[in-house]
């Protein structure tokens, strides 16, 4: 690159102009700015859709089985009874019914059958 840099200055002096400040040839060329964008150009998903209480409605409206991952690795299965902003309680068959705070939740899952 030094002598990319040594043949502008020579342009430069040719053609008698002042001399201009040359870019660091160790910098991008390109500024990456802070944006709602992902490296290849599109735009990145919004973190929160709003379709969470419509879906927990409709698991709770058919009874759809489904598994519940939890933070520490276990997974629980039943149904989804009742939910709100900070919970769901999951009915379960054969065993206890469970109220789980959703900040313990990894994912819920829908079950075949």
């Amino acid at each position: 690159m030094a002598q990319a840099s040594e043949f502008v200055l020579l342009i430069l002096q040719e053609l008698n102009t002042p001399s201009l400040p040359l870019y660091n040839t160790q910098m991008s060329s390109r500024m990456d700015v802070v944006s709602n964008r992902s490296p290849k150009g599109k735009n990145v998903p919004p973190e929160d859709t709003f379709e969470e209480a419509s879906y927990l409605k409709l698991l709770g409206e058919k009874q759809k089985p489904v598994s519940v991952k939890l933070t520490d690795g276990e997974v629980v299965y039943g149904w989804v009874e009742y939910y709100d902003r900070h919970m769901i309680r999951l009915t379960r068959t054969g065993a206890p019914n469970l109220f789980i705070y959703k900040h313990e939740i990894m994912y819920i899952q829908e079950e075949k059958g």
